[in-house]
């Protein structure tokens, strides 16, 4: 198994997260992004998407963080980090969903813009972003997890999931995009419990 990543990518560490959750070896390959490797041959070969993380495994490529989340879980987790019944399935996939779309173009993006110059998402370096509006939508994002939390420790059921997983990162590193997580006790709280989960992994910035 073969991880395409990079160490301050949070998309990258959501998968490095559940390997350790589940104890799994996996080579690490390091993409250099600040330098636009991931814009450049041989990479782009790999993934024309231009972006970490990318998981290799048996001949099967993955390149995007959801799916390499879903499918780890799903070979490996034995039923621990993706429910197999349906509902509660879909329950994950929700709050997947809301990773790639919410905390992407919010806390992702602010992230971003105030600690790297760039807006990220496949934009060339040189596009500035508006921090304004991923701004708006990280204090959103933000509004929902603090009520979802506010009625359970977990986003998904009484146990993490990948859900958890899927939002961790950009959550946690929030203050970087000069979002602060002060009005925000329960994901404060969920934060807390993240971080005491056996095999946690940190990463620069969290």
């Amino acid at each position: 198994m073969r991880l395409y990543e990079h160490p301050l990518s949070g998309n990258s560490h959501k998968v490095r997260l559940l390997l350790s959750f589940l104890g799994l070896d996996c080579e690490s390959v390091t993409v250099d992004l600040l330098s636009g490797a991931q814009q450049r041959e041989p990479f782009l070969t790999l993934n024309p998407r231009g972006e970490v993380p990318v998981l290799e495994e048996e001949g099967l490529v993955l390149r995007d963080s959801m799916a390499i989340l879903v499918y780890l879980a799903a070979r490996h987790g034995e039923g621990r980090w993706l429910p197999r019944e349906p509902a509660k399935m879909a329950q994950v996939m929700e709050w997947l969903a809301f990773a790639s779309g919410w905390i992407q173009y919010g806390l992702f993006t602010a992230r971003a813009i105030v600690s790297f110059g760039a807006a990220g998402n496949a934009l060339p370096p040189t596009f500035p972003g508006n921090l304004e509006e991923a701004s708006l939508r990280a204090r959103k994002s933000l509004d929902i997890l603090e009520k979802q939390l506010g009625e359970g420790d977990w986003l998904a059921g009484e146990a993490a999931t990948i859900a958890d997983i899927a939002c961790f990162p950009y959550v946690a590193m929030a203050p970087m995009g000069k979002i602060s997580l002060e009005p925000y006790p329960a994901v404060q709280g969920w934060i807390a419990r993240f971080k005491a989960l056996p095999g946690y992994l940190s990463m620069p910035g969290l």
